[in-house]
């Protein structure tokens, strides 16, 4: 009988999207306390690169390197090197910038450009934006919201719920019964974060974070029933829009042809976006109480995060007394006398 196929092979990477400025001004307007220089804000130029770009070599003349496509960044580096130039000069260098297709131009640090160059820039289309922030703060803001735009992403055919503070991600044949291990985790006070579909993005090198989808969001199918609305019935408290992937359970039919993990140490790990997530295959079949088994999963697996794993200790206590006792009997009793009240 050949083998399942696991339901996280092939996963397909979705494409990135560029963001236009205008997008970039609105979602980061509040938060980097953004104000629009030049009027420009509901431009239509698109931004194609996560990283940003300091032109201070660029502005200097060198445009061998200059990565245009990216947002431009003024710190107190640019602003001043503009400022010590002559007038006419400091415009021809800052004027060298807009012949490149740049997206918008940021001004950190409560700098400001002279209206001059504010003209030139409105001349050319490109919008220049203002930031109270100081540079280091607000490239930190933008990074991270840009890093978010383009970060890898993959679609996963699961349950995704919020267990003790462990996000674990349910997968396995359609029709398994993800949806409803996941309706009796919330009923006894889990968080779903999303059903049929989990879009899990990798953030930075070795965090991936799963969400649902903006149509599904938190409705859930159950097979027989249709679909029902998990935070109507149950409220705020159980529902989370976003969460950490820490653990991939992975449910099978039972095969007693199949050796399953019985001691627990050798663990097994799923490639998702690069990133290695534990991997738990756990058989189930008529009256196995998987939402328990599923409570342990992530006590434990808090338990070895903060230092501790049962199946290393039993086997180095099991180590200990085969060396100690290698000549006795291995039937001796857990404790070494009964107490007199008998319980």
């Amino acid at each position: 009988m050949p083998a399942a196929r696991s339901p996280l092979s092939d996963l397909k990477v979705l494409p990135s999207k560029p963001i236009t400025v205008s997008a970039f001004y609105e979602l980061n307007r509040e938060r980097l306390r953004f104000s629009s220089a030049n009027g420009l804000e509901n431009s239509e130029r698109q931004i194609h690169e996560k990283n940003l770009h300091r032109p201070g070599l660029a502005l200097a003349g060198y445009v061998e390197l200059f990565t245009y496509d990216r947002v431009q960044v003024f710190g107190n580096t640019e602003i001043r090197y503009i400022e010590s130039l002559e007038p006419a000069l400091g415009v021809q260098a800052f004027a060298r910038l807009l012949d490149f297709e740049i997206p918008c131009i940021v001004v950190t640090n409560g700098n400001t450009l002279c209206q001059q160059l504010l003209d030139a820039a409105t001349a050319r289309d490109v919008p220049v934006f203002y930031s109270r922030y100081e540079t280091t703060k607000a490239t930190y803001f933008m990074g991270d919201f840009l890093d978010d735009q383009f970060a890898p992403k993959t679609p996963i055919h699961g349950a995704f719920i919020d267990v003790y503070g462990v996000g674990v991600l349910f997968v396995g044949r359609s029709g398994i019964g993800k949806s409803e291990i996941a309706l009796d985790l919330v009923e006894r006070g889990h968080r779903l974060v999303a059903d049929d579909v989990v879009v899990v993005t990798r953030k930075g090198e070795g965090i991936l974070m799963g969400s649902g989808t903006d149509l599904v969001k938190h409705f859930m199918e159950i097979r027989g029933l249709g679909l029902i609305d998990i935070r109507a019935i149950f409220g705020i408290r159980s529902i989370r829009f976003q969460k950490r992937l820490e653990i991939v359970v992975q449910l099978e039919d039972w095969d007693d042809r199949k050796e399953y993990e019985r001691t627990g140490l050798d663990t097994e790990e799923a490639d998702v976006l690069g990133v290695q997530v534990p991997h738990i295959q756990l058989p189930i079949f008529p009256g196995k109480n998987v939402t328990v088994i599923t409570e342990v999963i992530a006590l434990n697996y808090l338990l070895k995060h903060y230092g501790y794993d049962a199946a290393v200790a039993f086997s180095n206590k099991l180590k200990e007394r085969l060396e100690a006792k290698a000549r006795q009997d291995s039937g001796e009793r857990a404790i070494d006398w009964f107490e007199h009240d008998f319980e």
